[in-house]
């Protein structure tokens, strides 16, 4: 039987050859209504020289939320109070986010407020939300911009002078 949908196997495959490509990034997904949002500064007359993709804009996000005391929970604050009342089918689109943002997520997803007995929330739902609580800041574009440049000095500083062992 012939299928357009790939195999479980191919599917990793071609993730594992992503991510040997660009391993500074990790593979996520954003729910259809922040992806919109992010899509539509990504096409924005803003986003110019240079122009920041998907990978910058999610972990420029991500930093934003992380920058204020009780990142975490602002964030099952969203997940709990309006992310948990969407469908749970939602569509979502496969995106990139920088490692370094990932890592903070990480530690979110494996924090106690993410255990048992609370509501068990994925990489998706987390990144969701960091989008979707920037996406309520005044002049939100302006500010994932200009949180997108710093991450970028940040990452070319650390590329030129890594640190030494």
């Amino acid at each position: 039987m012939f299928s357009a949908m790939p195999t479980a196997r191919q599917e990793h495959a071609v993730r594992g050859a992503l991510e040997a490509e660009h391993p500074d990034t990790i593979e996520t997904r954003l729910w259809l209504e922040e992806h919109e949002w992010l899509y539509g500064l990504l096409r924005s007359d803003e986003n110019v020289s240079p122009t920041f993709r998907f990978p910058d804009l999610i972990s420029a996000c991500v930093s934003l939320v992380f920058l204020h005391d009780g990142a975490a929970t602002r964030i099952f604050e969203f997940l709990g109070t309006q992310l948990v009342l969407r469908p749970p089918l939602t569509p979502r689109r496969r995106e990139s986010m920088w490692r370094q943002q990932y890592e903070l997520l990480l530690a979110v997803q494996r924090s106690p407020a993410n255990r048992h007995p609370n509501p068990k929330f994925q990489l998706d739902q987390l990144t969701t939300a960091c989008v979707a609580l920037c996406r309520q800041l005044e002049e939100a574009d302006g500010i994932v911009l200009r949180q997108a440049r710093l991450n970028m000095a940040e990452r070319s500083a650390r590329w030129r002078n890594p640190p030494t062992a």
